[in-house]
This record gives C-alpha cells, structure tokens and sequence, in this order.
C-alpha cells in the first residue's frame, strides 16, 4: 500500500532550493540571498541540531528581530524535525524567560539585543542544555556564537520524514491579556496556512512581497509563509519607516504588502508617493485589527483597488474581504478564507441566525493542535457544530448578514456594559476616528459609582490639530447615541500595542486605575 502523501513546507523550500537556486528568496537591507543559499543554511542548522540530538518533540527557542538570519534558523529547525518557538521583542527578560520555561526549549538561538534582556533569567531555564545558548550577530559571554555553533554543518538536506499531526511551530500570541498561551500548530495547519493564503491572494513565482512588520509574529506570516511557499522573494524591512516603506515599494517592485492599521494611519501623514511605488502592487493587505472607514477610503484612493482586509486569531480562523467585493459590504470583514466555516453563537452555544449578535467561532484546516500545556484552556474553546465538527470560540463578538458576510463588533472582554447597556468601544472610536483632528484613538471602560461603566476615550492627535478637549468631547457625544456617551476624553501621545499594532486596552485600564482618576 502506498504512503498517503502530503505537502511538507520543509520539502517545498528544499524543490525551490534546486528549481529556483539563482532565483532571490529573501532579501533585509543590503543582504540577498538566492533560494539555494537560503535552502542550503536551513540544512545547516537543521544537520547541526540533528548532530546535537535535537529533533522531533523537541522545543527551540528562537529569540532574533527582523534578518535573513531569522528565517533561516526558524526554518532550519522545522527541517530538523523540532518544535520552533519564536519569542516577542516587546516583552521583558522575565517575560521571555517564562516563555521559554513554559514551551520547554532545549535549545535558545538569540541575537544580543534579545540576549542582554534574557540573561539575568538564565539561570532559571534548566531544560536548556549546556551547549544550546547560541548567540547570532554578536559575542555574548557563555553563549556559542553562530558560526561557530554551525562549524562545518553540511547544506545536504537532512533525512528527516515528517507528519501531517507533527508540531511544526509554538506560537505565543501577543494577546491582550496577561502572558498569552502557547498555540500549537502542526505542520498541517501551517500547510493549509501557506496554500490558502497563496490562492486567496494570488502569490506566484514571481510575487516580491514586502513584510513590514516584525518576523516573529503570526500575523507577518500571512505575507511571509505564502509567498516562500509560492517560491517568490520576501523582500523584510527589519524596521518600519513609512517613508521607507514608499520607497521600497518602488525599488524592489512589491507586489504584495502587508501593514497593520497604525502603520497605514502613518504612511498616511507622507504627503508624497514616489514613481512606481504602485505600478506592481496587487495586493495590499490589512489585519490585526479593522481599519475605520476613513483610513480604508484613503488607502483605496493612493493606492488603488488592492486593499485586502482580513480579520482572524492565530488559534486558527480568518475572513478576508477583497477589492472585488460589493461596495455595499465594505463595512465587513468579509467571508470565511478557504477551508474555514463560521458560526455566530450564544452564551448558551446556540446558533444565531443572520442579524443575530454573538460569539465568532471558525472551523477549518490550519487551526492549533491545542493550547501548550493547558488541556482545560484548550477544551475551554471548543464548541461541537450539529455535525460533530470542533469550532474554536474566539471572544470576539459579531455577527453575519444575509449573504454570510461578517461584521465585527468588538472584543467581548473590551465590551463597556453602562447601566445596563452593552456599549462597544469599536462603535465609539468609528465616530470619533472621523473628526480631522484625530490621527488615531480608542475607547476603554472606567468605574462609575452611578452606571457601573462609562466610556473614556484616549485621542492622538494630528500635528496640525487644533482643537481643545471639550470642543472635541462635545463633538463627538452630539454624535453618539445617549448610553455610548463619552464620560471623558483625554490626550495621548502613543498607546501600548502589540507586535501586531493592536492596542493592548487591558494596560491601559491599569494604567488609568493606578493613577488615581477613576
């Protein structure tokens, strides 16, 4: 009986190693690198952890900003057969060091920068064995720098099988509550991830796409996996500049794009778009959180009918509203991306019919394995359909209209209930997103003796703007229906946000209670 085949990214970027060898695979700054060079250094790191008796269950930790070298020691140890675990740069030494205890890594690959937060909390990773503290880019006391770690390793491909069920990566999502969970995602899912993403947005062998921001985040892999998977060339900013960002457009011919809302409000404020900047962009994708209208209206108008927005969570869901779409659903996240299905559901975890609001839960191929280590977390998320299949509840609150599009309301742990209102903060920052002082905003939920909650919205400013804070507070409650009413507004010069731009409200709650306003 013959082997029941399956497609293995690993085995994919070893083909495009060979058929596309002078080819560009990746490019960061002045570094370039043709598919057989990028092919043949994943094989070193994998032989070498192979040579080290890492493989298959085993965790490493991979702790490195935006680089060529990146990429090619988080796919080097998938190809070993290993368990990547790539860290956040926005968290602390602590931060880190608890997720590298947590996914159980054996081995840590870290460039300084991640190195000099870490090292205080080295002593408290015991499973890290000896000889597995590797430092990239730089000397670090006790850590083997990378070149020598690598020594002689061969650019052979490694004998290694996979499976389908096999955990291909670890993903910490930069959640908005506390420190987030480990998601498991299995080489299948990240399969389906890679396929879906490749057809839905059209990545060929020709595609160039540009990833703005930082490599270890799922939601750069939308861009970033697809189109490595297609054999195209991912062109990485390894930090973002809107004005940069123009410019690499034109200069490496882009085609594919994706930025988070608070890096379209900034490319925004460059008044200038050079020549050719848009003469091969087909894509220009939008996640993380929604775009309001207004920005969705200006990017549409310098950069044409490319917008792509997507809305979905790392444990495996998405939609996607494309530039075909009706104009009529231009308020929408769009329908279900291949192989996904969707429910809008009850606290009871009853289905809800068009119209109806509730809880978002997705199906499909490229959810998680399960949550890391927390078995009760991860049946915590599942909700059976009629037909047995597992859903995955996501604490978003929405619901579809009549033609099975979906429209996103908010967080349901960000929703403000005022005497006895539900008031959702996304309604309120649509209408104050408006006003031509504002650049960006959000709206949280405060203590009130009377109504329980009340909104206070926290406003960044235009540079020109030129407005006092009642005027604007004013404006926006003539605005705003009497329960969403602004019990304050105040002025902020940034947010707290995650590696994905969304705004991390729950410090910001924190942030307001500790400072004794409330």
């Amino acid at each position: 009986m013959l082997d029941t085949a399956h497609i293995y990214i690993p085995d994919i970027f070893t083909r495009h190693g060979s058929d596309r060898a002078t080819q560009e695979a990746v490019v960061c700054g002045e570094v370039r690198r043709t598919w057989r060079d990028f092919n043949g250094n994943m094989n070193r790191v994998a032989n070498r952890l192979l040579a080290m008796e890492v493989g298959k269950g085993d965790k490493v930790g991979v702790l490195m900003g935006n680089s060529v070298d990146i990429l090619e020691v988080m796919f080097g140890v998938v190809k070993s057969g290993a368990c990547v675990v790539p860290i956040s740069g926005l968290l602390t030494g602590e931060q880190m060091a608890h997720l590298l205890a947590d996914s159980g890594a054996c081995v840590v690959i870290a460039s300084p920068e991640f190195i000099e937060r870490l090292e205080p909390h080295r002593g408290t990773l015991t499973q890290v064995v000896s000889t597995g503290w590797i430092a990239v880019n730089g000397d670090s006391p006790s850590w083997l720098g990378y070149t020598d770690w690598l020594g002689s390793s061969p650019s052979t491909t490694p004998a290694v099988v996979y499976d389908p069920d096999q955990d291909f990566n670890i993903i910490y999502s930069s959640g908005t509550t506390g420190l987030p969970k480990g998601i498991v995602q299995a080489h299948r899912a990240r399969s389906h991830w890679a396929v879906s993403n490749a057809i839905e947005m059209g990545f060929r062998d020709h595609s160039r796409a540009l990833t703005t921001t930082s490599l270890y985040s799922n939601g750069t892999w939308l861009m970033m996996l697809p189109v490595l998977f297609a054999g195209g060339t991912c062109v990485v900013m390894p930090t973002f500049n809107p004005t940069e960002f123009l410019a690499t457009l034109a200069s490496e011919r882009i085609t594919h794009t994706f930025m988070v809302p608070a890096q379209f409000i900034a490319v925004q404020e460059c008044v200038e778009t050079p020549a050719g900047a848009t003469d091969h962009l087909e894509v220009m994708l939008c996640a993380g959180s929604p775009l309001r209208r207004e920005t969705k209206r200006k990017a549409i108008e310098r950069f044409g009918p490319v917008l792509y927005e997507l809305y979905g969570f790392s444990e495996g869901f998405a939609t996607m509203l494309k530039p075909g779409s009706p104009e009529s659903k231009f308020h929408t996240v769009g329908t279900p991306v291949l192989g996904f299905d969707v429910r809008i559901i009850d606290d009871e975890g009853q289905v809800l019919g068009a119209g109806e609001v509730g809880e978002i839960a997705g199906y499909g191929a490229g959810m998680l394995s399960r949550y890391h280590d927390r078995p009760e977390a991860t049946q915590a998320m599942v909700w059976l359909d009629d037909r047995g299949r597992t859903f995955v509840r996501s604490g978003d609150i929405g619901y579809l209209d009549e033609d099975g599009f979906l429209i996103l309301v908010d967080r349901k742990k960000d929703m403000i209930i005022s005497g006895g209102f539900n008031v959702f903060p996304a309604d309120l920052e649509a209408v104050i997103g408006t006003h031509p002082a504002v650049l960006d905003c959000t709206v949280i939920g405060i203590a009130h003796p009377k109504w329980g909650e009340t909104p206070l919205a926290l406003v960044i400013p235009r540079s020109d703007a030129q407005v006092s804070t009642d005027e604007l507070k004013q404006w926006c409650n003539e605005r705003l229906a009497k329960h969403q009413r602004l019990a304050d507004l105040q002025w902020r010069d940034d947010f707290p946000r995650n590696a994905l731009g969304k705004v991390l409200k729950r410090e910001l709650r924190q942030a307001f209670e500790s400072s004794g306003q409330a």
